[in-house]
């Protein structure tokens, strides 16, 4: 094939010349070139010989036919070879040899894989690898002495031989699986190993085989596929659920010069149903107490089946006349769950005993063990005598009782116990607010009290039911209706009703109608208490009401005259009750439709009710009690004070001023509170020396009026103060009054210790010393504006002191040298 291919190769090439040629003649022909070949040949005149020239020069490489001269084939090495020195695998040939021609590659490990000498001959140098690279493609080119090319390329190829150098390999573990019982020639699982080495060689052909020594008695495998199937219908995974084979796989197709790998399969046999379920023994003893609760598991009847538990499906039957006491499930573990449909009583019944049959309907195949399987069981329980509560007559009782009756024997409740000892039962009413009490002996329930349907129309409550002397226990419950008793009177009603003054008979002026309490349907008879020559009523049968009419009269708005109607309504019951309500009337001023314009509200006489007196009362001692508690504390308060007359503590009220000169607003801007007054012996006012001395306000100092008044000032010699000048206190009554108060204060020693003297008999006036008290000139003062001097401020004792010195720096500073 490849020679053929080699071959093809110069046909082409003369085929790409001839067509060629046929192009040049056509792009002559488009010049003006004669296109007869025989023009182009020779002949013709000299122009045509000139062209003819130089298609020869131009056109001639391309027309003419190169023959090849290279003699190849194709060369072989085989892999693995040992290359102690270069092997020769071929030489290479062509028809230009000659002396100084020598041979150059080209290709795929040319020069350092493949040489070439000057003869020719072709060696390899380097060990390949088939699995590496199979194939080299190479070109040989010829060169004279000159290094110029005589031979255009040779393409050959070397083609590397494969040898069996790779043994065989499993890619992956293999695991199969197969169900029990299977048929003969089942699938269980294919094996597949690899060869590196020449497909298309035996060297890479294998033969898969079971090693003897895995479990192959039981499978076996396509020894070309690789599929293993199984070779017997007699699985069974209940007495062997797993096999491990060995699996051989060896090129060569199995030759005995062939390599070979081995690699392990585990078969695992999937179970199915084929044993049938079987109890683990014939007979199950259960004790259960007779207060066991339904639909709970009492026992457990337990199987044996060696099938996995996914395909086990038991089904269990208990005998027909049994079936509704007792009750078998499935448990999660397939076996049996016995349980209570009906309650037990060992009173009644002590001991069962019956047949459970199980079976499966889903077996594939017969069953392995169908004769040696129990299928059938018997059953004894024996019932436990447990200590029950008392047990009612009925699960909840109901009585109906009077209302305003007290009712001595409304029903009896009656509750046993159902053990054997019949211990005595006593009864009781559960909520103490109950109005139904219960004899505790015989539970026959009486009124505690009267009851009334208007308030409450049911009693619901519990008695229990208790073994003497302190056993168990049990409740129902008991509903009382209260029967309605013709016990309330009716209840009148009316819309706003009035007449006009030019009302005729017969004129219906309102409508009357009844209310009643009580539960029994009333017939309602109105009636006047006392008759009226101005009105009447009428009842409305159907409609169980009344309508007032005018009988008679001439109503005028100016008539000072009240109208109201004393109306009796009676609600027909037994016994029959009725009352009495007093209607008001208006008077009125109508238009013409008997549209009221202008009315005189009619004197409404209207009773209290005991409720509402209840409730004054009630506001009138709350007022009482807090009178009497108020004018207790005053009292208190006030003894209180008298008790701190004495008791020797003074207590003085801080005022602070955060502007000065309030004038007017001043005796409003604190308050001296009285606390308390200094005691009579003045004992707190004792020195050091324990010797009684006068108060603080006594023992000012106070300067004749008329005697002059000289400031002293630690800094200034004798000669620089000012002058003397009259006390201030001379200086206007404001001062007289105020030494008055202040020496009346000094005398009174039950007088209480004030910290100021705020009393004002009057706002400075003309020739007051004390000027205006309003702040608002308080900023105008200067020492030559004629204002008051305070020099005598020095004189009234050290309380003063600091007032003294605040108005006296501004005058002494104006002595002070510079």
């Amino acid at each position: 094939m490849l020679q053929k291919a080699m071959y093809a190769v110069p046909m082409l090439r003369a085929s790409a010349a001839l067509t060629l040629v046929f192009l040049v003649a056509a792009l002559a022909q488009w010049e003006g070139v004669p296109s007869d070949p025989s023009s182009v040949a020779g002949g013709g005149d000299g122009r045509g010989d000139g062209m003819r020239e130089i298609v020869r020069k131009e056109r001639l490489p391309y027309r003419s036919r190169q023959k090849r001269e290279w003699i190849w084939n194709s060369y072989y090495v085989t892999e693995e070879s040992e290359m102690i020195s270069p092997k020769k695998i071929g030489k290479l040939r062509s028809s230009k040899m000659a002396d100084g021609t020598t041979f150059k590659l080209r290709g795929d490990g040319a020069n350092s894989i493949f040489t070439v000498n000057r003869n020719g001959d072709l060696f390899v140098i380097k060990t390949l690898d088939r699995e590496e690279k199979s194939m080299y493609n190479l070109t040989a080119l010829l060169y004279d002495g000159r290094d110029q090319l005589v031979e255009d390329a040779g393409e050959f190829v070397v083609h590397v031989n494969d040898i069996n150098d790779h043994i065989p390999v499993f890619p992956r573990t293999y695991n199969g699986s197969i169900l029990e019982r299977s048929g003969i020639g089942a699938k269980v699982v294919q094996v597949t190993a690899t060869d590196a080495d020449d497909p298309s060689t035996v060297h890479a052909e294998l033969r898969y085989s079971l090693r003897p020594e895995g479990e192959r008695s039981a499978f076996e495998i396509n020894i070309i596929t690789g599929m293993i199937t199984s070779r017997v219908d007699t699985l069974d995974r209940e007495d062997k659920s797993q096999y491990v084979l060995v699996v051989q796989a060896k090129d060569m197709r199995g030759m005995t010069t062939g390599t070979t790998a081995t690699t392990s399969v585990t078969v695992t046999i999937t179970d199915i149903n084929d044993n049938m379920a079987s109890f683990t023994q014939d007979t199950y003893d259960l004790s259960v107490p007779e207060n066991q609760r339904l639909e709970e598991k009492i026992g457990t009847l337990t199987l044996n089946d060696r099938d996995e538990i996914q395909n086990k499906e038991p089904v269990f039957t208990i005998q027909p006349n049994l079936s509704s006491q007792f009750a078998l499930s499935r448990s999660p573990q397939k076996d049996g769950h016995l349980m209570l449909k009906k309650v037990l009583d060992y009173e009644t019944k002590s001991s069962y005993s019956f047949i459970v049959d199980v079976h499966e309907n889903s077996l594939q195949f017969p069953a392995d063990n169908k004769d040696v399987s129990i299928t059938k069981a018997r059953v004894n329980i024996r019932v436990l005598d447990v200590d029950e509560p008392p047990v009612f007559s009925k699960t909840s009782y109901a009585f109906s009782v009077m209302e305003e009756e007290m009712a001595t024997n409304i029903g009896i409740v009656r509750a046993t116990d159902p053990d054997q000892a019949k211990k005595a039962i006593r009864y009781s009413v559960e909520d103490k607010e109950c109005p139904v009490g219960v004899n505790p002996v015989t539970g026959q329930l009486f009124i505690l009290r009267k009851l009334d349907r208007e308030l409450r129309k049911t009693h619901i409550f519990q008695v229990r039911a208790q073994e003497e002397p302190s056993g168990l226990h049990s409740l129902v419950r008991v509903n009382i209706s209260v029967q309605d008793l013709n016990d309330n009177a009716p209840e009148l009603v009316w819309d706003d009703i009035f007449v006009c003054e030019n009302d005729m008979a017969g004129t219906v002026i309102g409508r009357l109608s009844a209310t009643d309490r009580d539960e029994q349907v009333a017939y309602f008879h109105y009636s006047l208490v006392n008759p009226s020559d101005n009105f009447t009523i009428t009842k409305n049968a159907s409609e169980n009401t009344a309508v007032i009419l005018v009988r008679q009269g001439t109503f005028r708005l100016d008539d000072p005259r009240d109208y109201t109607l004393g109306v009796r309504v009676d609600d027909g019951g037994r016994p029959p009750r009725s009352s009495v309500m007093h209607v008001p009337i208006k008077v009125c001023r109508c238009d013409s439709r008997r549209i009221h314009t202008q009315c005189k509200a009619a004197a409404l006489r209207m009773g209290v009710s005991i409720h509402a007196l209840i409730a004054i009362l009630v506001c009138i001692l709350t007022i009482l009690v807090i009178v009497i508690l108020v004018v207790m504390r005053r009292r208190f308060q006030k003894e209180s004070l008298a008790s701190m007359k004495h008791s020797g503590e003074i207590h003085e009220q801080l005022v602070t001023y955060d502007e000065e000169g309030g004038g007017e607003m001043d005796t409003n801007g604190y308050d001296v509170s009285i606390l308390t007054s200094a005691r009579h012996d003045g004992s707190l006012l004792l020195h050091p020396d324990h010797g009684i001395h006068p108060s603080l306000y006594a023992r000012v100092q106070k300067q004749p009026c008329g005697q002059l008044h000289q400031q002293h000032h630690p800094l200034l010699p004798p000669h620089l103060l000012p002058p003397l000048q009259p006390p201030a206190a001379c200086k206007g009554d404001m001062a007289v009054m105020i030494e008055a108060k202040k020496d009346e204060a000094d005398a009174d020693r039950e007088a209480v210790p004030y910290d100021t003297l705020h009393i004002y008999g009057y706002e400075g006036g003309p020739g007051s010393l004390a000027g205006s008290l309003s702040s608002l000139e308080s900023s105008c003062s200067s020492a030559g504006s004629g204002g008051p001097e305070y020099d005598f401020l020095s004189d009234w004792g050290p309380r003063f002191r600091t007032l003294a010195e605040l108005y006296g720096v501004d005058e002494l500073e104006a002595y002070l040298p510079y």
